[in-house]
């Protein structure tokens, strides 16, 4: 059917007739002017899809209504420019892909159907691990450590490359995910298929909001929704309510864009905007360079937002030239973004938008900070870390306590490292890490720590040899600009090597400690800190021996690594003493704002990103020698302990099955608050006491080959068996942290997969009872993959985390929710009883539903499944068969 729409279709430019856009000022509709930016490139996208079979004239109308409707719940379908995958989350996205070529064949479809419609983009930055430091070759050695590791997983994804139309593979080395969305993938305009509209991305990671600070809408999806989206289905999202966040003044010259984003997640936190845009508007934001904007927009899931936008300006298109993009398509990037009212001036406050609500800060009021030791929200300003650590201490066992008995709060112990003897403490810095795409994307606090290395060496500071300190930069331009400038030689001088291009410590790929410091934290039962520029420090993410992990800015990174602990007040305490006896502190060696701003203007040019991205799909040459395979079909290898076709699509009819009443169900596992998708999802390393560690030990494998969960993502074998793997799960059913649970026919205490495995095997079905915020974190598929594959049939929550409420869905699992003012607590379960779901035969969006014990106790719960779609997936067994379902009918 043609598009409703096609009346406001003009040319950009007269003289090239055939580039077109909507023009929707043309719509002469007063609404317009007062949608949120944000929602005005999802109204772009609604007219110009509009073809009243995916997209309706009745979505148009609800998304220009959105003053109205943003209260009342209504879905709109929304279909994204492109799409993007890191290799963790790609590696199963591409084995789906081939497993739904098989499942088509099977059921008499055409194979080659199953192909990204919607262009994707799949960079490979989550392999490296930080295996060597401090040594001039560690980039060469944890680079060749890497392809030895996943060799075969990079001649899948290669394969993937070349058997799937639209699918570009980035090669690893060539930075992270989101750094190179911004400084290369990212557009801001499409021109595609003879229309420019607006640039928007989803992808499998949910950081993916990093984009929103260039003005490209963003947000991490789950790999299993991200996979609709690249075979053609729009997402369905509720309209969501936008809080307009306004930033006023100008930040404090020791302040860093680092100090910035914490204090804001802590803000927003306490807000409230799960499930909501933010978007920023001010003359602030004016005063933030791009890259801050960036910084803000990659915290966007620490305080739980959707998206966090910032609308284009003139410094987004400055940045766009920075960076070497084609200046003649920025200024058509700018022609019709005026032409469509979506360029934005800040300082202009007559084109302030209508928001739901707006929140304002002051950038004069931040002050420096770190946030932890165990949550990103959970900010602390510096000059209150020696105190904030100290009263963690002994404080009870939770987000922001340890529990250590007061008489040992000074414990100390000695051990020996390379001949040398030191000594370890509770707050002993053991992992130092400049990691993260959420800073090494910006300059000012890259060569602020460069600078502060600069002037920590002069002055005769160092760092103890036995921390592990690394630098991880998002891309080369940054390695080039430090090198530039002068002051890479200082950053390695105190043990801040590049060691790898991609996110290493951040997302726990920080490698080994030395064994003596590992068996000095052992023995002194310490609270060893790791303190990272990342964006996550959830417990058991950064390494298993340290307890705490803060969040810093690079430079800070480095100030704690030469103090060596984090119990330290900088404006009272040196960081060290040197050779001459003179007390350093740290405000002898902070560069100031106009330092780093100089060296910057001089050093950061568009000639480096031009000749770094121009052979960014070529340099490596291990790549390059990949042999991979040409078939359109994979030829599944069944001594694989990578790549294993998955058992999603087993018995797969075209007729669809009735869904059924959940019967006499079992607990599988009872959880708190916050429990995220780390202690759901496989991730990290694999444990040699694992049930998973069994599995690969019985093919053959030693402990070295194990590599890590997430190499493994594409073996489902691995991931179901490391799935609630996590060494610092809470279950309420164990009076301790472990991976381990009740299995209540036999009384005994199993590992989790073990005890869903006999369930199984006795055709028991499962469910999973937990508190608020179900799912918080990464965006992981395995997160509701792997419970599917336990057995799990449902969660019932106190609420959820957007992304993993989503995939649940996509998996076919029932997200239940208390309703309001209940909980395990007021409705008096213990998890030990087993529930009989009643399912009814019409089901509705958010419906009520009965759940009866075998105790006689009967109560209700809203079924989480928020959409028409979404019904649809769930009536299919998930949104993948849906999928399989649509191509070969």
């Amino acid at each position: 059917m043609s598009n409703p729409f096609v009346r406001i279709v003009e040319p950009l430019d007269p003289k090239q007739p055939l580039k077109k856009f909507f023009n929707l000022s043309k719509l002469e509709d007063a609404r317009y002017a007062r949608l949120p930016f944000s929602i005005r490139i999802l109204l772009e996208a609604a007219i110009r899809n509009c073809d009243e079979f995916l997209v309706k004239k009745e979505d148009v109308e609800n998304i220009l209504n959105w003053q109205v409707m943003q209260h009342k719940n209504v879905e709109v379908p929304f279909k994204p420019a492109r799409v993007i995958l890191q290799d963790f989350t790609g590696v199963p996205a591409v084995v789906d892909f081939a497993a739904m070529r098989d499942a088509v064949k099977k059921l008499g479809g055409d194979p080659e159907k199953i192909n990204p419609i919607c262009p994707a983009d799949l960079v490979i930055d989550h392999s490296i691990q930080v295996d060597f430091n401090r040594q001039p070759d560690s980039l060469q050695k944890n680079q060749d450590l890497e392809f030895e590791r996943n060799k075969e997983r990079f001649e899948f994804l290669k394969w993937g490359s070349q058997a799937f139309k639209n699918l570009r593979i980035i090669p690893p080395g060539s930075g992270i995910i989101h750094q190179v969305n911004l400084e290369y993938l990212a557009r801001v305009v499409m021109d595609q298929d003879g229309y420019y509209y607006p640039d928007s991305v989803v992808g499998t990671d949910s950081h993916t909001t990093m984009i929103d600070g260039l003005g490209v809408l963003g947000w991490g999806v789950g790999g299993i929704e991200a996979e609709a989206v690249m075979l053609g289905q729009p997402i369905s999202m509720v309209l969501p309510e936008v809080v307009g966040y306004k930033l006023l003044g100008n930040p404090q010259p020791l302040v860093t864009s680092t100090d910035i984003v914490l204090t804001i997640t802590k803000h927003l936190r306490q807000v409230g905007v799960v499930g909501k845009f933010v978007e920023f508007f001010g003359p602030g934001v004016a005063q933030l360079s791009i890259a801050d904007r960036a910084t803000i927009a990659n915290m966007c899931p620490e305080y739980g937002a959707t998206a966090a936008y910032f609308p284009v300006d003139d410094n987004s298109i400055g940045y766009l030239i920075q960076t070497g993009r084609n200046k003649e398509k920025v200024m058509c990037t700018k022609k019709y973004l005026e032409a469509v009212g979506m360029l934005r001036d800040f300082k202009n406050s007559s084109q302030d938008p209508d928001f739901t609500q707006f929140v304002e800060l002051d950038l004069s009021t931040v002050v420096p900070c770190c946030s932890g030791p165990k949550r990103p929200q959970d900010k602390v300003a510096v000059s209150d870390m020696k105190k904030d650590f100290e009263t963690c201490l002994g404080a009870k066992q939770g987000f922001k306590g340890f529990q250590i008995a007061p008489d040992r709060h000074n414990s100390i112990v000695k051990f020996n490292f390379e001949g040398r003897d030191f000594e370890l403490a509770h707050g002993s810095v053991v992992i130092a890490a400049i990691t993260s795409c959420t800073n090494t994307s910006n300059p000012s606090v890259m060569l602020g720590a460069g600078l502060l290395a600069k002037k920590a060496v002069e002055a005769g500071l160092e760092v103890k040899p036995y921390i592990k300190t690394s630098l991880s930069p998002g891309s080369g331009v940054v390695t080039y600009y430090l090198r530039e400038s002068g002051v890479m030689r200082y950053l390695s001088q105190l043990g801040f090597d590049v060691v790898g291009y991609g996110c290493m410590t951040c997302i726990g790929n920080s490698g080994p400690l030395p064994e003596s410091v590992v068996e000095a934290i052992t023995q002194g039962d310490l609270v060893a800190v790791g303190v990272l520029s990342g964006n996550r420090n959830f417990e058991g993410r950064v390494h298993p021996n340290t307890r705490a992990n803060y969040l810093a800015s690079p430079p800070l990174v480095i100030a704690y690594a030469i103090a060596g602990t984090i119990r330290i007040d900088f404006e009272r305490e040196p960081l060290g003493v040197n050779a001459s006896g003179k007390k350093i502190f740290l405000k002898d060696i902070w560069p100031t704002r106009n330092e780093i701003q100089a060296v910057e203007r001089q050093f950061v040019i568009p000639g480096m990103f031009k000749e770094v991205y121009e052979k960014i799909e070529t340099v490596n040459k291990a790549w390059n020698a990949l042999d991979a395979p040409s078939d359109k079909l994979y030829t599944w290898n069944p001594k694989s302990t990578y790549i294993k076709s998955p058992p999603f699509f087993d018995g797969l009819t075209l007729a669809l099955q009735t869904p059924k009443t959940i019967e006499d169900a079992y607990v599988l596992l009872s959880f708190g608050d916050s429990v995220t998708t780390d202690h759901i999802s496989p991730a990290g390393n694999i444990a040699r006491n694992s049930p998973a560690a069994r599995y690969l030990t019985s093919r053959g494998l030693t402990p070295r080959e194990f590599n890590s969960y997430g190499s493994r993502r594409g073996n489902d074998a691995v991931m179901a068996r490391g799935t609630f793997a996590n060494i610092r799960l809470v279950n309420k059913f164990i009076d301790k942290q472990g991976p381990q649970t009740i299995h209540f026919p036999s009384g005994e205490i199993l590992d989790v997969f073990d005890a869903a495995e006999r369930y199984k095997q006795a055709g028991h079905p499962l469910i999973v009872l937990a508190g608020k915020e179900y799912g918080a974190g990464s965006s992981r598929d395995w997160a509701a993959k792997g419970p599917f594959l336990l057995g799990v049939k449902a969660v019932l929550a106190e609420s959820y985390e957007r992304i993993h409420r989503s995939n649940l869905v996509g998996m076919g699992v029932i997200p239940l929710q208390y309703l309001p003012g209940e909980d395990a607590g007021t409705l008096g379960l213990t998890g030990r009883e087993r529930y009989t779901i009643i399912i009814p035969e019409k089901l509705k969006p958010q419906m009520n539903v009965q759940i009866k014990l075998n105790t006689g106790k009967t109560f209700h719960a809203i079924m989480r499944f928020d959409t028409d779609v979404e019904l649809t997936y769930f009536h299919n067994g998930g949104i993948l068969n849906y999928m399989i379902r649509k191509m070969a009918s």
